[in-house]
């Protein structure tokens, strides 16, 4: 399992980003943090295309899986939506790993149950 913004860990920057020119302004080896699919598809292209890796937030099976297909190395979304994702993601075999986001270090133990790949705590 994959934790980030634990104190305890240490994770990568994320970068949120509107624009593709905010992404040139990232620093290297970060990830870029994209809006919902529908906002960012073309930054989503974008880093495909160049090979850039990014974060997605997705709210819905299908956004999930347009996000495998467009290379997202992660796909961040709420908890009950990462449980529903997870089997999903393990029968066609996704790249992108699954994140949810949490609001307390507690729900680390029941993301592990359903084999969610990761967890994001919200402060991030």
């Amino acid at each position: 399992m994959i934790i980030f913004g634990h104190p305890w860990v240490k994770s990568p920057n994320f970068y949120k980003v509107e624009t593709i020119k905010d992404i040139q302004s990232t620093p290297p080896n970060s990830i870029v943090w994209l809006s919902p699919l529908c906002y960012s598809i073309d930054i989503a292209k974008y880093c495909q295309k160049n090979l850039v890796p990014f974060a997605i937030d997705i709210d819905s099976i299908k956004d999930s899986i347009f996000a495998n297909i467009l290379g997202a190395k992660y796909i961040i979304c709420s908890t009950t939506l990462a449980k529903e994702i997870m089997p999903i993601a393990q029968n066609y075999l996704f790249d992108t790993q699954v994140l949810a986001t949490i609001l307390k270090e507690s729900e680390i133990e029941d993301m592990a149950k359903f084999g969610v790949d990761g967890v994001i705590l919200k402060k991030l």
